[in-house]
């Protein structure tokens, strides 16, 4: 096991009705005024807006709307956060979404406290060696699709308009400072959105768990009931979208899988995140669905540098057996 520094300060509520404890955590966290970001119309026609507004008029906190985020979120939309929180003095970004909700306030918080460009830290130069995201307005979240774990984790990432470069800027400014999990807010999300969350979700464990470090054993368990867990819900919720505890145990799978407690201690392989991202930058497609074509392309390539894991992975995650000689 490698050495760590290991670093996860949100607070997570999680259950049914913790929607309305949002105004109490935004004034907790030092929020009076704070900017309301979230993407179409679904979690207005599916009362998540409106519980949301609730909580925060019930608690005093003054709020300023600001929807149209899409997937792959867009540098537009974030700029044009940023000078709506100058403009109105916010002091606190509070997302309601899913992951790209999530990563544009991330990149307005940040933004809005810093004198340049936001994008030095996304697109800049070296984008390998970017540093870290100095300070932030703290961020809150209502999370409303389980995939991203953007809700738990310290990175952003954003779509460079009209480059199509889609680039992350990382840094414990950026970790959220409470994020509210309501397993029913994910109900009604289209089949097609649950499997690409779903999907998501593995791959961040898949990402960690294929690692060249040994004697990580702690890790490696609890990689594998992550992935099992995916793997068995996964068929559960696709069968009754309305089963709250398939949803509940998928929901927290995808924190989980991306704060990095399933990382620490090891080197970790990202290729297929950035692969993908590349394809989902230059074609618009979901995040989860590139990573289904990515992922078993890139399983295949790597195999044969340690067949002794995939075995393991085919058993352990699968159920799969060796034949007996």
């Amino acid at each position: 096991m490698n050495d760590f520094s290991f670093y996860s300060p949100t607070k997570f509520v999680f259950g049914r009705g913790a929607e309305a404890q949002v105004g109490a955590l935004v004034r907790a966290f030092g929020g009076t005024k704070a900017l309301l970001h979230f993407g179409g119309g679904s979690v207005k026609r599916n009362g998540v807006y409106d519980a949301v507004v609730k909580s925060l008029e019930g608690a005093g906190v003054e709020y300023v709307p600001l929807g149209g985020v899409q997937p792959n979120p867009r540098s537009g939309l974030v700029r044009e956060g940023i000078a709506l929180c100058r403009k109105e003095k916010v002091d606190f970004v509070l997302a309601v979404g899913g992951g790209s909700v999530i990563d544009s306030a991330k990149a307005i918080a940040f933004g809005t406290l810093y004198d340049g460009d936001f994008a030095d830290f996304y697109f800049g130069k070296d984008v390998k060696n970017q540093p870290p995201v100095p300070k932030a307005l703290p961020v809150g979240t209502v999370l409303t699709i389980a995939a991203a774990g953007s809700e738990g984790s310290a990175n952003s990432i954003i779509n460079l308009e009209p480059g199509n470069l889609k680039r992350g800027a990382t840094g414990d400014a950026l970790r959220p400072k409470f994020s509210v999990l309501n397993p029913e807010f994910t109900f009604t999300l289209p089949p097609y959105q649950t499997a690409c969350g779903l999907t998501d979700i593995f791959a961040h464990v898949v990402e960690r768990y294929f690692t060249p470090t040994q004697e990580v054993e702690i890790t490696d368990a609890l990689c594998e009931a992550v992935m099992r867990t995916v793997v068995k819900e996964s068929a559960k919720v696709m069968a009754n979208p309305r089963d709250y505890e398939a949803r509940a145990n998928i929901m927290w799978a995808g924190t989980v899988a991306h704060n990095n407690v399933c990382g620490v201690g090891r080197a970790q392989d990202w290729s297929s995140h950035g692969i993908e991202h590349e394809l989902s930058a230059l074609y618009d497609c979901a995040h989860g669905a590139g990573l289904a074509v990515v992922m078993p392309a890139w399983m295949e390539y790597v195999m044969d540098a340690d067949v002794a894991r995939f075995a393991r992975f085919a058993e352990r995650v699968w159920n799969v057996r060796e034949l007996e000689p």
